[in-house]
């Protein structure tokens, strides 16, 4: 499958398998682990052994696994700058799909219209996954200000607990339905994140 970024999203039957198959694994939040860190190291490597080198700009490590001792879910979040989507596009499912990762041209927001982003999905042997990726170019703000509220909650602890506590809390509440738990966390990461780019212009 190869997708433009402004082109509408088709969901074919593979693609809908696809989606079925992200959407129904449990939610399960763990203590934090100390490799997670290097997970990201070594899958950052293997993207940049991959992929054209003009291609990559920078590869950042986000969401709580990025957060030292934050309970998560076990799944590396990682965020790939390129410098075009449509190359992205082309280049990315015939890569990384013969390798076991499962591809999506995913609507950037959540109104499900374009722009499209190619998003993997990593999966370990016993069917979980174990990594997001994202790719992304520069224009995508809103997605590139998720590192500052990854660095606002490392340098801030008690805020950083209070995302902790709402994560877990919310878990519980929606342990099987993934989009509700990620949309009970917005109003906090928004806000949040609001707060850490005005300490940044500061």
């Amino acid at each position: 499958m190869k997708f433009k970024t402004e082109g509408p999203l088709i969901i074919t039957p593979e693609l809908q398998e696809k989606i079925n198959r992200s959407l129904n694994e449990p939610i399960k939040l763990v203590e934090y682990d100390p490799n997670w860190k290097k997970l990201f190291l070594e899958e950052k490597d293997f993207i940049q052994s991959q992929l054209p080198t003009e291609l990559i700009l920078k590869i950042e490590h986000f969401g709580s696994t990025a957060i030292h001792g934050m309970q998560s879910k076990p799944v590396i979040d990682i965020m790939v700058e390129v410098s075009n989507l449509n190359e992205a596009h082309s280049v990315i499912p015939e890569t990384f799909e013969p390798l076991g990762y499962d591809y999506f041209p995913r609507p950037a927001f959540n109104n499900g219209e374009p722009p499209l982003i190619p998003f993997l999905i990593k999966w370990k042997k016993n069917q979980l996954r174990s990594h997001h990726i994202y790719f992304l170019d520069s224009s995508f703000t809103s997605y590139w200000d998720r590192l500052s509220f990854r660095d606002y909650l490392m340098k801030n602890p008690t805020i950083a607990r209070d995302y902790q506590k709402l994560k877990i809390e919310e878990s519980i509440k929606h342990s099987s339905d993934r989009i509700s738990y990620t949309n009970a966390k917005t109003e906090f990461i928004e806000r949040v994140t609001a707060l850490a780019k005005k300490c940044l212009s500061t």
